[in-house]
């Protein structure tokens, strides 16, 4: 049989055929797979290994974010455990990048896109992915620069993102013009109108120094500092009374009917069953409505009988560390749960709880004062500051959590986030502190549980404008 070569085909042959008598002309013993292989391209370098790296935040010490560029799939960068985080590579010079290659851990990105820059502010998006797989991921890309990020905006876990390696290959010294791809899996999305060019390009902020847990991320820009603005970090929800309920779903989940008898505030579902997605998809009684978290504390009784306070106050401060550790304090992370104050104590020097008589000249006190005739029972309860940037709870639900020492937080809880400082008025006054009593006992076991309901982007954007920026803004969240 024969076999006719079409016209392009022969084109393409011609070349090598020539090389084939060539060489067998001269007599070499060279095959032909050689003489293809000699005419194929060469592969691309790895170009970020070892080169300078940044990263939206760290889970610790341990995971920093140059261990995803030096080589060793024993050891990763791991993110704060929340959206969206990136991790990006300088290197060193402009370079054509042609693949992209994430060994990820277990806590993979769901949702990501690799981007490049010149200068490591205008981005442009060369490859989107959706719904991706984890596990090793290579991305076949076309663009150029000199910083590459990856930008993960969903999280497979409940944990941050993290990946044992971070691989950029392309050519140094070489450009391309960008182009979107989606690389090895999910389909990419646009920006831009179908009739637009398929690249993608924002702004965002400079990157923050890398190398401790409490690097911020800088996925929006700060606001500037207007004139006149109170020089305090601070935001602050304003949430009234919901309900009352036998429930507790951080200490009894899933018990309903099995705690002592709690006042809640803000979040309208609140109960046994209560987790994150329950409180999202609720409403709220808190100012700004964007706050779906649930406050809860004892139900307070005068004579046995429950007095519900009308409302709750939320400051979120940056007090309590010093300035420079209030710049790098961290947006508290979707799900977190916290509980303040001590059901069990056995005494006032048991508690963190402050009583006192807000309207009359009362000392304050670990336990129930007797506030006069035109004042209003008042309590203060601070909530931990520094967070173990692993656990959103822990079995006493109090471990994963702890206050500053020396206006820093501890090694063990390296991360520091906004402190909850609850004040509650109650209408009781006039009334001798003896008749006062809690569903808990005294008024030393006073206490409060929080179970984070804060959108992550409403929580990142009131932590960067304002407690990082100490500034006093309003329940907005602006000066």
């Amino acid at each position: 049989m024969t076999h006719v070569l079409p016209p392009s085909a022969f084109k393409r042959w011609r070349g090598r055929i020539a090389v084939l008598s060539a060489v067998v002309v001269a007599g070499s013993a060279v095959t032909v797979n050689a003489i293809f292989a000699a005419t194929a391209p060469p592969p691309p370098d790895l170009l970020s290994q070892g080169k300078a790296v940044t990263a939206s935040s760290l889970e610790g010490d341990q995971f920093t974010a140059d261990r995803a560029v030096d080589g060793d799939t024993g050891s990763r960068w791991s993110s704060a455990f929340q959206d969206p985080q990136w991790i990006q590579v300088d290197l060193g010079s402009d370079a054509a990048i042609s693949k992209v290659v994430l060994n990820w851990e277990r806590a993979s990105a769901k949702d990501f896109t690799v981007q490049t820059s010149g200068d490591a502010t205008t981005w442009t998006t060369i490859s989107t992915v959706v719904d991706g797989d984890g596990g090793v991921e290579t991305l076949d890309v076309t663009g150029s620069g000199r910083y590459v990020r990856l930008n993960a905006t969903k999280r497979s876990t409940q944990y941050g993102v993290s990946l044992w390696e971070f691989q950029v290959f392309g050519k140094a010294g070489a450009v391309t013009g960008p182009t979107t791809s989606s690389g090895a899996t999910g389909s990419p999305t646009s920006e831009t109108s179908s009739d637009a060019p398929t690249t993608t390009t924002t702004t965002t902020a400079a990157s923050p120094t890398q190398g401790t847990p409490t690097a911020q991320p800088t996925s929006t820009t700060r606001k500037p500092i207007p004139p006149g603005a109170v020089r305090v970090a601070e935001f602050v929800a304003e949430c009234g009374f919901s309900h009352r309920l036998p429930d507790d779903p951080i200490v009894f989940p899933k018990l309903a009917g099995a705690s002592h008898l709690h006042t809640f505030f803000g979040n309208t579902s609140t109960n046994a069953h209560s987790d994150t997605d329950t409180l999202m998809a609720a409403d709220t009684k808190c100012d700004p409505v964007e706050d779906k978290t649930a406050y809860w504390t004892p139900t307070l009784l005068v004579d046995g009988q429950p007095v519900d306070p009308p409302t709750s106050t939320f400051y979120y401060l940056g007090e309590g560390v010093r300035d420079d550790v209030t710049a790098r304090i961290q947006p508290i992370p979707v799900g977190l749960r916290m509980i303040a104050g001590n059901a069990k104590a056995t005494g006032p020097e048991d508690t963190k709880t402050r009583w006192d008589c807000n309207g009359a000249n009362v000392a304050p006190s670990h336990d129930f004062p007797s506030c006069p005739a035109g004042s209003k029972l008042q309590s203060y309860l601070d909530f931990p500051q520094c967070w173990d940037g692993k656990n959103l709870d822990s079995a006493d639900h109090k471990s994963h959590v702890a206050y500053p020492v020396g206006g820093d937080c501890p090694a063990t809880h390296p991360v520091p986030i906004p402190k909850i400082r609850q004040v509650v008025n109650f209408p009781v006054s006039g009334v001798d502190a003896s008749r006062i009593k809690l569903s808990s006992g005294p008024g030393y076991t006073y206490h409060m549980d929080f179970m984070n309901g804060w959108p992550a982007a409403e929580m990142e954007r009131r932590v960067h404008d304002c407690i990082n920026q100490i500034v006093k803004c309003g329940h907005d969240g602006n000066p």
